[in-house]
């Protein structure tokens, strides 16, 4: 019954340490994955790190540039999956589904980079695929953005105004401290 769980780790690459993304919100995303990670590996859970690729040599998402790897702090280990994708569903063009259910993993907890982004797209089809799906608030974050009239929005009010399109709705919202006493 335990093996049914899997940690997506989405996109925590040194690309969104870039100054270009501008301000965002929740610093301590990676610290709050890596204790998830840590929890996971203690208990032998299937970890998921997916990777963005971009296939244009001038992005900081391309293989030969810094920013396509994985940040140290969750870097994958020998045992641990990781998918490489070019959109912003982890889902799609990948072999994520098939992995998932060919493991029987019916539990899927999401965290990872940016929330209004891959974070929430890959949330969205993982309910759709009828995956019990988590997505732990503080273990992503968001940028400020502009919308297509100019105004900005910071990023702690994208990253929120995001959680609540997928909670409950989507996805279970919690905190790593939700998380770690749900799953302990």
């Amino acid at each position: 019954m335990d093996n049914n769980k899997a940690l997506i780790i989405v996109d925590v690459q040194k690309a969104f340490d870039d100054k270009k993304w501008g301000e965002r919100n929740n610093l301590m995303a990676e610290k709050n994955i890596s204790r998830i990670l840590t929890l996971w590996r203690e208990k032998g859970w299937k970890v998921i790190h997916i990777q963005h690729k971009s296939d244009s040599p001038n992005s900081l998402f391309h293989p030969n540039n810094e920013g396509f790897t994985i940040k140290e702090l969750v870097k994958p280990i020998k045992e641990e999956v990781v998918i490489t994708k070019k959109v912003n569903s982890s889902f799609i063009g990948t072999n994520l589904e098939a992995y998932l259910k060919s493991n029987g993993i019916t539990t899927v907890v999401i965290t990872g980079l940016t929330t209004p982004h891959c974070v929430s797209t890959t949330t969205r089809m993982s309910g759709n695929l009828g995956f019990n799906t988590y997505l732990i608030s503080d273990a992503t974050a968001a940028f400020g953005l502009n919308d297509q009239d100019d105004n900005y929005y910071n990023a702690q009010t994208i990253h929120n105004v995001l959680l609540a399109t997928l909670n409950e709705e989507f996805a279970t919202i919690f905190t790593t401290e939700q998380l770690m006493n749900e799953f302990k």
